[in-house]
């Protein structure tokens, strides 16, 4: 017996030295926590209390938003949408689940529920294109603190319209709301307002063809619905187009293919191939239009300046054609046959052979044959050949000894012959201007076509500059703006 009991004791020693035994808490201090007292909590929140659902926490309800951006999905131009991911975050207070006051919970700091047991406000994104319903998620939990402060973060993928400025397509820069507003309470019943810091960008990832360059929140008027004023909020983001692919795809081969199709005008008209690359040209345009029409937005509230880029550049190509058949009829008619208005030759020959600059003749200088016949009292069998730059030299020589001569009143002297073979010579100048008796059907083709160039050339030039001057003046300004803003 005396064995049987000294074992009991070891045994007891062991119990009692590896067992977690704790004594009672000390009179009018907090208890331990255990899932026992959080049982107990929430039976007192919400089944002693008698805590009803439907009803709001008081009177009129303040409620804190803020957005965390995870990602800009897309911006789909056509459609004029905006998909993001992120997930908002709702504050606001509610009176019935604070146990601050009841020491016996002061261990228990958090309590964790969902929309099924607690109150929360009904609110919907206004803009969306989806899914216009209030949001709700039974799998996010809701956190609130012994003061009963409710914090609730339902996240998801949402997709809004967003009214797209496409002018400067495609660089453009563009501003999508998120519009977020209280359904069915008024508001002087429930009150939205934004968190101190309402955009959080510490889990954005960058998208490939968008770039987020500004975020700004907006405190709208109250929306009217029925009568009624409701409560909203605007997430506005900014967002600018990585140009780099559309340059390359877009912009660099539709500006290659205007400049192609001018060149149709440099072709010789007996050549044959006209008619042919004219039409390549355009065929090729009209196809390559077909594949980038796919990512030309297509909308008429804002007119696109690269659409009128390409309808000026499919007219100029169809002209093109049309000019080209003209001057190959005119190229293959007969003089003998069909002779030249003489109207048509004072034209051509007065006006636009100059404009052209046909034969070193152009409008701003003129040029005149000038043949030198020297005259002597024995002739020579042999012409003599005087270039023009002996008569220039002969006309200086004169004025600069009629100059000297004139300062130091002497007698001018007599200008040096200008031929070495007769110092009795004279000259006679002949000036001969553009013969419009010679102008033929070919050479009136071959100033059509210099003609034809310099107009179409000139207005793709001209055109082309101003849409990248409009494209990249918008790009650049905002570029400034970023960079002053940083």
């Amino acid at each position: 017996m005396k064995f049987i009991h000294s074992y009991k004791c070891l045994v007891l020693c062991v119990v009692l030295q590896f067992s977690d035994v704790q004594g009672p808490p000390p009179p009018g201090g907090p208890s331990p926590y255990s899932r026992a007292l959080e049982e107990t909590l929430r039976t007192e929140l919400f089944t002693t209390n008698n805590y009803q659902v439907l009803q709001r926490p008081s009177e009129r309800v303040e409620v804190q938003v803020s957005l965390s951006l995870l990602t800009v999905n897309d911006l789909d131009i056509r459609d004029q949408t905006l998909s993001l991911t992120g997930f908002f975050t709702f504050y606001w207070e509610d009176e019935r689940l604070e146990w601050a006051s009841d020491s016996t919970y002061d261990n228990i700091r958090f309590l964790f529920s969902s929309e099924t047991y607690v109150w929360r406000p009904p609110l919907l994104i206004e803009n969306s294109v989806e899914d216009v319903s209030i949001i709700s998620d039974k799998n996010v939990p809701m956190r609130f603190n012994n003061r009963g402060r409710v914090t609730w973060n339902p996240a998801g993928i949402y997709k809004v319209a967003c009214e797209a400025d496409t002018r400067y397509y495609p660089m453009d820069i563009q501003t999508c709301n998120i519009t977020v507003t209280v359904w069915a309470y008024t508001q002087n019943e429930i009150n939205l307002r934004f968190k101190e810091d309402p955009f959080d960008l510490t889990f954005y990832s960058t998208n490939g063809e968008w770039q987020l360059i500004a975020t700004e929140t907006i405190l709208p008027e109250a929306v009217a619905r029925g009568g009624q004023s409701f409560s909203g909020l605007d997430f506005q983001i900014k967002l600018r187009r990585r140009p780099m692919f559309h340059i390359l795809n877009t912009l660099f081969p539709v500006a290659l293919m205007a400049v192609l199709s001018v060149m149709v005008f440099k072709l010789p008209a007996d050549s044959g191939e006209k008619i042919g690359f004219s039409l390549t040209i355009l065929l090729a345009y009209t196809v390559y239009l077909t594949l980038i029409s796919e990512n030309i937005p297509s909308t008429s509230v804002t007119v696109c300046y690269l659409s009128l880029y390409l309808a000026l550049t499919l007219s100029l190509g169809s002209l093109s054609v049309l000019c080209t058949i003209f001057v190959l009829n005119i190229y293959f008619r007969s003089d003998e046959e069909e002779p030249i208005p003489k109207w048509l030759k004072q034209l051509t020959t007065k006006v636009i052979a100059r404009v052209v600059c046909y034969k070193n003749r152009c409008c701003c200088v003129t040029h005149k044959d000038i043949r030198i016949h020297p005259t002597s009292e024995t002739p020579s069998t042999e012409p003599e050949n005087i270039t023009l730059q002996d008569v220039e030299k002969t006309d200086i020589t004169t004025k600069n000894v009629r100059k000297r001569n004139k300062k130091n009143d002497e007698v001018p002297l007599e200008p040096a012959s200008p031929t070495p073979s007769s110092s009795s010579g004279t000259l006679l100048v002949v000036q001969e201007d553009f013969d419009e008796h010679n102008l033929t059907w070919q050479e009136l083709s071959v100033i059509l076509d210099r003609l034809f160039f310099v107009i179409f050339m000139s207005t793709i030039i001209v055109s082309t500059a101003v849409l990248f001057y409009l494209i990249l003046r918008e790009w650049i300004n905002a570029e400034v703006s970023e960079s002053a803003t940083d």
